[in-house]
């Protein structure tokens, strides 16, 4: 029989709906409490998603003995405290991406959680999705030859509102942060970081970054273009290109999506995959696989790695 990993959920927003709903698309994973700011916001969530016990507070819900792995899905100038809070009680943690606000949250986190032995990992989920997974067999297997160049693009557009978050400098606001983060992962998948960076990027109403968008460049040779905007919807798209054919994703490259590999010769061929709900399930059974065997840290998703990206980020952002 699988056992399953109990979690407990910090927050009660969009992103931590969505980890819920896939859940039950699950058996290696079940949420057994949620904690809020506030009590009702908690009790609500508990009540929506059949979910025991309902904190009034983060701390409470870390410290839940019947809490395993705490999913850290705050916005993302909380996530230093709420997932440091977590692995000093004791509890791996897997936290939304972007990972934290700076380079040295980022490194502050990873330390606690090595230094205590304790899983950490950054909740990119998009690497865990069927399609995805894919691509990294096929760049792997050599059948695009050597990697030239890797394109990836996120825009969606959202109300110049100034409470929004997004555009708050105070609550973290940045189109790289929320958006970027995922093309600027996706090349570093396939890529790893870059040598060099050279970005332009132009404000919101607000001062924060709005639109991004940067060359990035490696000691192959080969380039990664990444681009994101708040201020309007873009393709989503990504490829990436080798000397012998390229991958193309269709749709939202980040969602569950399908593959088109078109070779330099012969005929391109379709790969689809069937998803169930919108694919946070898969990262969920990995970190559960994980923690039961008694490991701290994935090579999916590798937290030296989420530093790098970090740093990549705060390159462009500050270009």
């Amino acid at each position: 029989m699988v056992t399953a990993l109990r979690w407990g959920v910090i927050g009660t927003g969009r992103i931590a709906r969505t980890f819920a709903s896939d859940l039950t698309f699950i058996d290696d994973g079940t949420i057994v409490a949620v904690g809020s700011r506030t009590l009702s916001a908690a009790q609500r969530f508990a009540a929506e998603f059949g979910i025991d016990a309902a904190h009034g507070s983060y701390e409470e819900l870390v410290e839940d003995p019947s809490v395993e792995a705490v999913y850290v899905a705050t916005p993302h100038p909380m996530h230093y405290a709420n997932a440091r809070h977590a692995l000093e009680a004791g509890k791996p943690v897997l936290v939304e991406k972007a990972f934290t606000m700076t380079v040295d949250e980022a490194v502050d986190l990873v330390a606690i959680a090595r230094r205590r032995g304790l899983f950490l990992m950054e909740a990119m989920w998009t690497r865990f999705l069927p399609h995805i997974e894919a691509l990294r067999e096929i760049v792997s297997s050599g059948e695009l030859g050597e990697i030239v160049e890797v394109i990836a693009d996120h825009g969606k557009w959202f109300e110049k509102d100034p409470t929004s978050r997004l555009f708050a400098p105070e609550l973290g606001g940045s189109a790289m942060l929320d958006l970027g983060v995922y093309p600027v992962s996706f090349a570093s998948m396939i890529l790893g970081t870059p040598a060099r960076v050279v970005a332009m990027v132009t404000p919101a109403f607000s001062g924060v970054d709005a639109t991004a968008s940067a060359v990035l460049g490696y000691d192959t040779g080969a380039q990664a273009i990444v681009t994101c905007t708040s201020s309007a919807r873009s393709a989503t798209r990504a490829s990436v290109v080798g000397t012998k054919g390229r991958v193309e994703i269709e749709g939202d490259f980040y969602a569950p999506s399908s593959l088109v590999i078109i070779p330099r010769l012969g005929d391109p061929r379709r790969m689809d995959f069937v998803t169930r709900g919108r694919g946070l399930q898969y990262q969920a059974s990995h970190v559960a696989s994980l923690i039961t065997a008694g490991r701290t840290e994935s090579d999916v998703m590798p937290l030296d790695e989420s530093i790098a990206i970090m740093g990549t980020m705060r390159r462009i952002i500050e270009s």
